[in-house]
């Protein structure tokens, strides 16, 4: 059963003229599938926003409809806003069958702290941020969660073949493909040197020229005191 649920509306305004239900707080969605019929919804802005920031894309939502005994179960396939405001413009579900397998791709969220970033030198490269995985519906993860405290020396890695989900759960990323590495700041680090060395060399030139300035002046002072 999702542990999210959403009421929706039918919805008959379809078109230009959804922007007068945007402006009474109301979002026009629709839901569709596999072998069902595509349905125009309407929700309420505020709750579907909250759904939109809980769940994402990857949670089982229950789309409980008015008239329908029974909620529709489905995930969040597309979410449109306006390019300027951010403003909440539609959004489609899509309802599955929770009898089917499907796959998703689940974000990647680094947790703890890597012993390796202690040292001033070591930086931590994030190369994957989402993994495939194909499952049933309800044992869809929201999220695979990577411990990097395991991570204590510069070269270590954490490979998708590193991740333990439930036996339920296929992972479809390639199982070679690194997720996170602990790596030497060696550009920053020869830059730093490169800086270094132009600020010493400039200041040695300017010393000169100081001194070569002092010498032609002292020299002028003579002539003219002869």
């Amino acid at each position: 059963m999702a542990d999210l649920t959403l009421k929706a509306e039918k919805r008959d305004v379809l078109g230009k003229k959804t922007r007068f239900m945007r402006r009474q707080g109301i979002t026009p969605t629709h839901i569709f599938g596999h072998g069902i019929e595509s349905l125009a919804l309407q929700c309420n802005t505020t709750d579907l926003q909250h759904i939109i920031a809980k769940g994402g894309t990857t949670r089982l939502i229950g789309i409980e409809i008015e008239a329908e005994k029974q909620p529709r179960s489905a995930f969040i396939r597309e979410i449109q806003r306006d390019e300027i405001s951010g403003r909440l413009l539609h959004v489609d579900f899509y309802q599955i069958n929770k009898t089917e397998k499907i796959t998703a791709n689940i974000p990647v969220i680094l947790t703890g702290e890597a012993p390796a970033l202690k040292a001033r030198d070591n930086m931590i490269e994030h190369l994957i941020n989402e993994i495939g995985v194909e499952c049933l519906p309800d044992k869809l993860p929201p999220q695979i969660e990577i411990d990097l405290s395991p991570l204590e020396e510069s070269g270590q890695s954490i490979h998708v073949k590193d991740i333990k989900l439930d036996k339920d759960i296929v992972i479809t990323t390639d199982p070679e493909q690194i997720i996170v590495k602990i790596s030497r700041i060696k550009v920053a680090v020869e830059e730093i040197e490169e800086v270094e060395v132009a600020e010493a060399e400039v200041a040695e030139a300017e010393a000169e020229g100081v001194t070569e300035a002092k010498a032609e002046a002292e020299g002028e002072s003579k002539e003219q005191a002869q």
